[in-house]
């Protein structure tokens, strides 16, 4: 059964994740709000919002899920070589709102978006209090690929990626990987499969499993210098 949240009580619990349903997948309530203390809330135990504009807030926690363990992801020969060529400026947490405004952009034929001006303006809160994290990819000083996602501990909750142009969303997702090793994070979750992500080290393990490696690293501490200087081999912008 699925239950309802109430509004007015942000600090709630959710139900157990193992009462998610089975079709739709993960599915395991609704309503609510997304105020910073209910996302932090949903993220911890492996829960995340997702739902179209116009209907009530979604709550899920799909079975198996998805995740890239940072030192095992696999860049292909040609990312490899783009990485070497250095084509990208890349900088973190420079552009975060511009970066989730270009992830809502549509891109299907019927103007569609999960990410809702409700979405965008629970995020850029979750950004301004620290929470939340976007990696940029520049060309000539243009923003044309990034991603962002939500950091608890020592894991990395990937929320959405976007490329305007051939391969920068690749170069925005292998940085956030180095950036996850040096910066000390065990863990990033993909959500649910995808293909793409796949043939680059990203692999299905049990809902179980995830949820008790959130257990384990959500309450641990990463490097100090997360997030706030550069790393060698990238050139963080400061204009």
């Amino acid at each position: 059964m699925i239950i309802q949240l109430n509004a007015n009580n942000p600090g709630q619990d959710f139900p157990n994740v193992d009462n998610a349903l089975q079709e739709p997948d993960g599915l395991l309530a609704i309503g609510g709000d997304l105020l910073p203390e209910r996302l932090l809330n949903a993220y911890r135990h492996g829960i995340f919002p997702w739902f179209n504009d116009g209907s009530p807030i979604m709550w899920w926690s799909p079975d198996p899920r998805m995740i890239f363990v940072p030192e095992q992801f696999q860049p292909s020969r040609s990312l490899r070589k783009i990485l070497r060529r250095g084509d990208f400026t890349i900088t973190w947490d420079r552009a975060f709102q511009q970066v989730i405004s270009a992830c809502a952009e549509p891109r299907d034929e019927d103007g569609g978006t999960w990410i809702t001006e409700q979405m965008m303006t629970a995020y850029i809160e979750l950004h301004r209090i620290g929470v939340a994290h976007s990696i940029e990819a520049w060309k000539n000083n243009e923003l044309v690929g990034g991603l962002y996602g939500v950091a608890i501990g020592q894991v990395f909750f990937g929320e959405s990626m976007f490329s305007r142009v051939s391969n920068a969303s690749k170069v925005a997702l292998a940085t956030l990987m180095q950036l996850a090793q040096d910066w000390q994070y065990q863990l990033v979750d993909c959500q649910v499969y995808n293909d793409h992500l796949a043939s680059m080290g990203a692999r299905l393990i049990p809902r179980k499993t995830f949820s008790q490696l959130l257990n384990l690293h959500c309450p641990a501490s990463i490097s100090s210098l997360a997030w706030q200087q550069t790393v060698t081999g990238y050139r963080k912008r400061t204009d």
